[in-house]
């Protein structure tokens, strides 16, 4: 499942980030509708707004399908045909759709159908593992990234940040009965974990990796529904490390939610200059981010990387940053 996530670009970051090629080859930007109702974060969870990608055709009937436009969307869709004038009054949980029956659930299918397909962005999501003991032990799950990753804004027109995370998703549009104003709502579809990341959870989102299957999925007008589908599926190009429970709680909104811990040792522990480099990106790169001041940064001692694959390199970059090169690969987990 998919009930957390962290979004802690600042509004023209993430425009830059989401650059893309439209269908003459153009290398574009998509457009902000309402930028100012979006508001960064490192810990979102189900019924707060976070930042989504559609079609412009969804709003201007002659716009070209394969352009994009981004907008701030309320997490939990609220389908169209809902008639009571609370939304809240909602009686099922529709944050997470499984793609087993969302053509067969009346919440999702005439959405779905009606192409209104969007990509939910995201540094990374949250997922928790159940432990032996009765607690649960939290984990940020995101795409390998470069070395590029560090770098702040962009090297000529290409963004040379962080790869946020592409989760396939549908939306809806919802008017309350009485009049006022519309309400855009989405949820992410969710798929059988992949083999690596399945002794954390039996669900995970559906990833959309590269800019082709992100195409193709908001393309409604070029890609039907039926075609559309065949791209929800796990996938295995992802890494992921512990992190606090200090995520667990909604109210905390820090840098200290993603900083990778190491299982069994103390949290309150001490900052060191080994993982100073990612708590400076996390701090300073992302303009118009969730921040605290000097003195009031999160403190912790130790980083604990996984990457579920040799090949990736994520985990070794990840522990380049943090003064960690030369460690040992963290062992997978045996069932």
């Amino acid at each position: 499942m998919c009930g957390r996530t962290a979004c802690s670009l600042g509004a023209d970051n993430l425009r830059r980030a989401c650059a893309y090629r439209d269908r003459r080859g153009r290398r574009r930007q998509p457009e902000w509708v309402r930028e100012g109702r979006y508001q960064p974060s490192y810990n979102k969870g189900p019924q707060s707004s976070g930042p989504v990608l559609l079609s412009r055709r969804h709003l201007h009937q002659d716009a070209d399908s394969s352009e994009r436009v981004l907008m701030d969307m309320r997490w939990g869709l609220v389908p169209s045909w809902f008639k009571s004038d609370d939304p809240s009054k909602l009686q099922f949980n529709t944050s997470n759709c499984r793609s087993d029956t969302m053509l067969k659930k009346s919440s999702y299918k005439g959405a779905l159908l009606k192409g209104k397909r969007c990509v939910v962005l995201a540094d990374g999501f949250y997922e928790w593992q159940q432990q032996q003991s009765g607690g649960k032990q939290p984990y940020f799950i995101y795409f390998p990234q470069t070395k590029d990753a560090m770098d702040e804004g962009t090297e000529g027109d290409e963004w040379k940040g962080w790869r946020l995370l592409t989760m396939a998703g549908i939306f809806d549009c919802w008017e309350p009965p009485s009049g006022g104003e519309m309400l855009y709502t989405y949820t992410i579809i969710t798929v059988d974990a992949s083999k690596d990341v399945s002794f954390i959870h039996h669900r995970m989102p559906a990833i959309l990796d590269g800019d082709e299957a992100i195409r193709k999925w908001l393309d409604f007008a070029e890609v039907p529904t039926q075609e559309a589908v065949k791209l929800i599926q796990p996938t295995e190009n992802i890494v992921f490390h512990p992190v606090s429970t200090f995520v667990n709680s909604i109210r905390n909104n820090t840098p200290e939610c993603v900083a990778p811990i190491e299982l069994g040792a103390k949290e309150e522990v001490k900052a060191t200059p080994s993982n100073k480099a990612l708590l400076g990106w996390l701090k300073n790169s992302q303009e118009g981010s969730p921040q605290k001041k000097e003195n009031d940064l999160p403190k912790w001692k130790s980083q604990f990387i996984h990457s579920p694959s040799p090949k990736k390199t994520s985990a070794d970059i990840l522990q380049q940053w943090l003064g960690k090169q030369g460690e040992p690969a963290a062992k997978k987990h045996k069932a």
